[in-house]
């Protein structure tokens, strides 16, 4: 089978590659459909990836066909599937939980062992959900849209609260979208104007600041001195992380999505005055998943909006170095490896 493999930083090749074989008890053999380019694979491919070793097939936003089960298995072949990648023990103390995505062993597809950047994978049975009548171009972005919903509900903010999300990414993006369909008013914080207007323009998120250093004034006169209800850090900037406890209300919620290596530091009369939650956000869950592709099959969430590049397996290590240095314009590129 044809699969793209990064065999270092800055060096993605197209190679042939044996097919999986007969999938064990309990896992199935996938024909990869599509395949969403995320942040990581840019870090990644950069060799900005703190994780990860080399070589490695990228990719984990994947929808795909099923070819196969193993015994145990009941997903008939040609049922259209999307993938949760986070591989999980199934044994720790955050699955006895049930929290698989914050599992003590996690494996991410893509990152800890290979992804899907090529014709077939094989996965377990309990990581793939069917797609029942969305698209499977639609399907690959259930993955990333999830990070965001699964934010939202972490946060416990209720209906009409005010949401501030801080970065006008990818996940910035979908964790706005999810905001708005929990009922929070939502206002967008990012460095840049124009990412700002296409939110605005393809969205409809027409309350936005400049992060620059008018920011925190803007965020009291946004919310008449209040703060925010629910802050949700989107960058993965510890400087931001740090300025976003300033833009919650007393009482409010600081959600931090994105993560860094780095330490973080805040004011703890701050802190202590706004009796403010904190709380760490990791992946997602099946909830989450199904949440997430329920509301794209209702036309809450406007997926044609968020994808905005578009190439093929044959082409992707060409076109993902040029993605990777201009990101004018782009919010979601996808991949087709077959369908």
């Amino acid at each position: 089978m044809k699969a793209v493999i990064c065999r270092e930083p800055g060096a993605l090749h197209l190679t042939d590659r044996p097919a999986p074989e007969m999938p064990a008890p309990g896992w199935v053999r996938l024909a990869v459909s599509h395949v969403g380019i995320c942040g990581t694979d840019y870090h990644i491919f950069e060799g900005k990836h703190p994780y990860l070793e080399y070589p490695r097939i990228m990719g984990h936003e994947i929808s795909g066909v099923v070819l196969e089960g193993g015994t145990g298995v009941d997903l008939a072949p040609g049922t259209k599937v999307y993938v949760n990648p986070y591989l999980s023990c199934g044994t720790c103390i955050a699955c006895r939980k049930d929290k698989p995505n914050c599992c003590t062993a996690i494996k991410v597809l893509g990152v800890h062992t290979d992804g899907g950047f090529c014709e077939e994978i094989t996965l377990p049975v309990a990581n793939i959900y069917d797609a029942g009548d969305l698209g499977l171009e639609a399907a690959c972005t259930v993955e990333f849209l999830a990070i965001g919903a699964h934010a939202v509900r972490r946060s416990m903010a209720p209906a009409n609260s005010t949401a501030l999300v801080i970065g006008a990414g990818p996940i910035g993006l979908g964790t706005a979208l999810f905001s708005r369909i929990a009922g929070h008013q939502v206002t967008l914080l990012d460095t840049s104007a124009d990412r700002l207007q296409m939110a605005s323009e393809r969205f409809g998120f027409i309350s936005g600041i400049i992060a620059d250093d008018a920011a925190a004034e803007a965020v009291r006169s946004t919310t008449s001195g209040d703060g925010f209800d629910v802050v949700f850090d989107a960058t993965g900037y510890a400087p931001s992380m740090e300025k976003a406890f300033a833009y919650v209300a007393h009482g409010g919620t600081l959600v931090f999505v994105s993560v860094v290596k780095e330490e973080i530091a805040f004011s703890d009369p701050e802190f202590h005055k706004r009796e403010m939650t904190v709380v760490g956000s990791r992946n997602a869950t099946r909830a989450d998943f199904e949440h997430v592709a329920a509301s794209i099959a209702s036309g809450l969430v406007p997926v044609d909006r968020l994808i905005t590049h578009r190439t093929t397996l044959d082409r992707v290590a060409q076109d993902l170095p040029v993605w990777a240095r201009d990101k004018s314009g782009l919010i979601k590129a996808i991949v087709r490896i077959g369908g």
